[in-house]
C-alpha cells in the first residue's frame, strides 16, 4: 500500500469514494493492499462496520477484492478509467511484447478495398426507424452456424463477446447471484463478473475443456449461469471435445433453469473443430465475435439463443445502444462473402498453429509441459509467477502473468504466439526455460 496516501471519509459512501479516488489516480495501483478493517476504522475515527460497508460496496462494483489472509486489495483491472494508459506494466524498451493476447496485424484482411466499396454501395442513410439486424448478414450468419453445427435459434447482435455476455448476465441474474467460470479463464470476463457484482465459482479445465466434475460441483453450489469458451480458449488454449460436449450436454439436461452461454471468439482462426453445447438447457445463447478472425476495432457479434433470451438482449439493447451500426453490418458482410477473405482467415489459422505447436514442441525439448490445443496462447505452469515474469523481461520478452486469469488454479504465463516467427522459437523456450520450473498437476487446477 502506498504510504503516501491519505484515506478519508467518516461514513461508508465517503470513505469508499476517497477509495475509488485514489485508485483513479494511480495513488493506490492495482494489487495494493488495503488497511484491515478495525486499523483503518481507528485511524479515520468511525466504527468498523462503517468501513466494512465501503470495502463492500467496492468489492460489488469490482474494485475491490479479498484475498483471504492477504486482505483486501485493489483489483488487477478495476472498472473505473485510470490516469495511466494500461494496467499492465508497459515492457522494457526493446522488450518482445507477448502479453497482450492480439491476432498478428499481418494476418488481418486490408478493410480499404471493402470500406471503398460501402462508400460507393452503401445506399440511403438509416434512419432511427429502420435500424437493426440486416435481413442479408442473419441470413450468411445462419449459414454459417449451421455448417458449424449451432442451432439457428433466434438471433441479434451485440458490439462484441464481451458486450453480449454482459446483456446476457444482466438480463438474467442479479447482483450476488453465483456464475460458473471457467478456471484458468478470461481475464476480461472476470472483470466482468465482479463489475456486475456476481459470485464467480471457478470450473478447473483440461485441454477438453471445463471438467465435467467441475461444472456439477459449481451447479450444486449455486451458480445459475454458466460461462464455456467452445475453443481457442483464453488463456489456456482449450477446446471443447466431442467427447466432453457430450458429458456436458448429458449433465446440463438436469438443470433446464441454468443459462448456458458459449463463446467462440476464434470462429474460423480456431484450428479445430467446433462441438457446441448450444440448446442443452432452456435458456442458452451462443456467440461468435468477428474480431479475432477479420479485425479488433470489428466490435460486433452474432448472439444466437432461445426465444426468450434473445429477446432480452435485443430489447436491453433497444433501449440503450439501440442496434450495431449498419454500416459496420455492411462491412462484415461483404468480408464474409469475398473469398479471398476466406483464403486469407484460413492461412493465417494455420500460421497460428505452426507457432503455436512450435513453441510447445520447443519447450518440450527444455522438460516444460505447456498447453495451447487451439488459439493464439500458451500456458505454461510456473513455480512462481512474479520471478518468471522478471526473468523473461530481463531477457526481453514480456508475457503476461496468470494472476490475471486464475481463481484458484495453479500459477502460470499465458503467452501470446502471434508475434512470433519460426527463429524466435528455440529463444524464447530457451528463456523460458530458465525462468520457469514445470509443475506436475494434471489439467489446470491447484
Amino acid at each position: 500500500m502506498s504510504a503516501r496516501y491519505q484515506f478519508t471519509g467518516s461514513t461508508a459512501v465517503a470513505i469508499s469514494a476517497s477509495i475509488e479516488s485514489g485508485i483513479r489516480t494511480d495513488a493506490l495501483p492495482p494489487g495494493t493492499t488495503l488497511p484491515p478493517v478495525r486499523a483503518l476504522a481507528t485511524e479515520l475515527g468511525v466504527s468498523p462496520a462503517t468501513v466494512a460497508r465501503a470495502y463492500q460496496e467496492l468489492r460489488q462494483r469490482g474494485l475491490l477484492a479479498t484475498a483471504g489472509r492477504h486482505g483486501t486489495r485493489v483489483r488487477p483491472r478495476p472498472p473505473v478509467a485510470a490516469r495511466r494508459s494500461a494496467l499492465r506494466p508497459s515492457p522494457l524498451p526493446g522488450a518482445r511484447d507477448l502479453s497482450r493476447g492480439e491476432p498478428d496485424p499481418l494476418l488481418l484482411p486490408p478493410l480499404g478495398p471493402h470500406l471503398a466499396a460501402l462508400a460507393v454501395d452503401v445506399g440511403a442513410p438509416v434512419g432511427y426507424s429502420h435500424a437493426g439486424v440486416l435481413p442479408e448478414l442473419a441470413e450468411a450468419a445462419r449459414a454459417r452456424l449451421a455448417a458449424d453445427g449451432v442451432p439457428a435459434g433466434e438471433l441479434t447482435l451485440t458490439g462484441g463477446a464481451l458486450d453480449g455476455i454482459e446483456r446476457l448476465l444482466g438480463a438474467h441474474l442479479r447482483p450476488g447471484d453465483a456464475v460458473a467460470v471457467e478456471d484458468p479463464g478470461w481475464a476480461n470476463l472476470l472483470d466482468l463478473v465482479a463489475t456486475l457484482g456476481l459470485r464467480p465459482i471457478g470450473v478447473p479445465l483440461d485441454d477438453e475443456g471445463p471438467l465435467v466434475a467441475g461444472v456439477a460441483s459449481a451447479l450444486a453450489a449455486g451458480a445459475r449461469a454458466l460461462v464455456v469458451t467452445s475453443r481457442a480458449q483464453n488463456p489456456t488454449g482449450a477446446a471443447v471435445s466431442a467427447a466432453r460436449a457430450e458429458a456436458l450436454r448429458t449433465l446440463l439436461a438436469d438443470r433446464p433453469d441454468l443459462l448456458l452461454i458459449e463463446d467462440d471468439h476464434a470462429a474460423e482462426l480456431a484450428g479445430v473443430p467446433l462441438h457446441p453445447l448450444a440448446g442443452a438447457t432452456r435458456s442458452w445463447a451462443f456467440l461468435r465475435s468477428v474480431s479475432k478472425p477479420f479485425g479488433p476495432d470489428l466490435r460486433l457479434a452474432v448472439l444466437v439463443g432461445d426465444e426468450t433470451t434473445v429477446a432480452r438482449v435485443a430489447g436491453r439493447t433497444r433501449v440503450g445502444a439501440g442496434w450495431v451500426s449498419t454500416v459496420l453490418q455492411r462491412l462484415v458482410l461483404a468480408l464474409w462473402r469475398d473469398p479471398a477473405v476466406a483464403d486469407l482467415v484460413r492461412r493465417a489459422g494455420e500460421s497460428y498453429d505452426r507457432r503455436r505447436d512450435g513453441l510447445l514442441a520447443a519447450l518440450a525439448e527444455h522438460g516444460l509441459t505447456a498447453h495451447g490445443r487451439s488459439g493464439i496462447n500458451v500456458w505454461l505452469p510456473v513455480a512462481d509467477e512474479t520471478s518468471a515474469v522478471t526473468a523473461l523481461r530481463d531477457a526481453g520478452w514480456a508475457v503476461a502473468p496468470g494472476a490475471l486469469y486464475r481463481i484458484a488454479a495453479a500459477p502460470a504465463l499465458r503467452i501470446t504466439i502471434s508475434p512470433l516467427t519460426n527463429t524466435d522459437l528455440p529463444v524464447l523456450a530457451a528463456a523460458l526455460a530458465g525462468a520457469a520450473r514445470p509443475t506436475p498437476p494434471p489439467g489446470f487446477a491447484a
